[in-house]
């Protein structure tokens, strides 16, 4: 009778286990247009970085996962004489042809002006996004998203994205038409939108704020600002975290903030486990060096 009843609970134990879903997570921000690794006589990252590497890696971690999303949080382009000659373009194709499924976008997309950022989005195949910018008036209009929604294996994850404040940081006649709007007020009236009309489970926040404590407004405070954003994937400082930080927003949830340095030379992992109920069970965070 013993042995029956052992044998009968093993299906149920194997459809317990079956009930979670695990999702990676990767993230990249501040690539700064480079599509080679660092030369190797450089004094920090030699070797390190690159397209390919980039691309490889994301591969391999697709072969080993099902369930996988990949972001950036902007500043893919960056002011040279690659983009110079180019617009950005060798970029967008790259990241496209790696299947990211969002991007953020920071002040550098401008660099080539609003008219060259349209043409690009135009031709990326995934979508970007900015919640925080008015751009009605402008040529981004009806091409800028302020969110997306992703669905993994029954996980619906909303997905948002929120932008710096483009005076003084590039001329103004490269972002006409577009009216910067208070970060923390529309991430979290985006959220709640995620959260209470989309019906997301999960809920991400793709930054380009920074986390320099100098700035009035950065993903520290935006975390602890925060209402119904689980996650921060955050750019714009090029800060390195090996560990994520961890903050209460205002709902006293737990909140948990990214980065992964610059220039391409690290991806920002993190493995999260959801129950049956899509409660998160744990996650495990971590960035990956890419090349070597």
């Amino acid at each position: 009778m013993t042995g029956a009843f052992l044998l009968g609970s093993l299906p149920l134990l194997r459809a317990a286990k079956a009930k979670t879903t695990r999702l990676t997570i990767l993230h990249t921000n501040d690539t700064q247009g480079l599509l080679n690794p660092f030369p190797e006589q450089a004094p920090q990252f030699a070797g390190r970085g690159g397209l390919q590497a980039r691309a490889d890696l994301i591969r391999k971690i697709r072969t080993e996962e099902s369930n996988v999303l990949l972001f950036d949080s902007g500043d893919f382009f960056q002011g040279g004489p690659d983009f110079d000659l180019y617009q950005g373009a060798p970029q967008i194709k790259a990241m496209q042809l790696m299947g990211y499924d969002a991007a953020g976008i920071g002040e550098h997309e401008f660099d080539g002006g609003v008219d060259n950022l349209a043409r690009q989005i135009r031709q990326a195949g995934f979508p970007l996004l900015c919640c925080n910018y008015e751009v009605q008036q402008s040529v981004l209009a009806g091409s800028l998203l302020p969110y997306v929604v992703c669905i993994r294996e029954g996980l619906k994850i909303g997905v948002l994205g929120v932008s710096p404040d483009l005076q003084g940081k590039i001329p103004e006649k490269e972002y006409k038409g577009i009216v910067y709007l208070n970060p923390v007020d529309k991430a979290n009236e985006t959220a709640l939108y995620l959260s209470r009309k989309q019906k997301c489970d999960f809920v991400i926040c793709l930054s380009h704020l920074g986390l320099n404590d100098q700035l009035q407004v950065n993903d520290k405070t935006l975390a602890k600002e925060s209402r119904h954003i689980d996650l921060v994937i955050g750019g714009h400082s090029h800060t390195l975290l090996q560990q994520p930080l961890k903050y209460f927003n205002r709902d006293k949830e737990e909140i948990l903030v990214v980065q992964a340095g610059w220039g391409g030379t690290h991806l920002g992992r993190i493995d999260y486990l959801f129950s049956s109920q899509k409660n998160i069970l744990s996650a495990n965070a971590q960035t990956v060096e890419i090349g070597k």
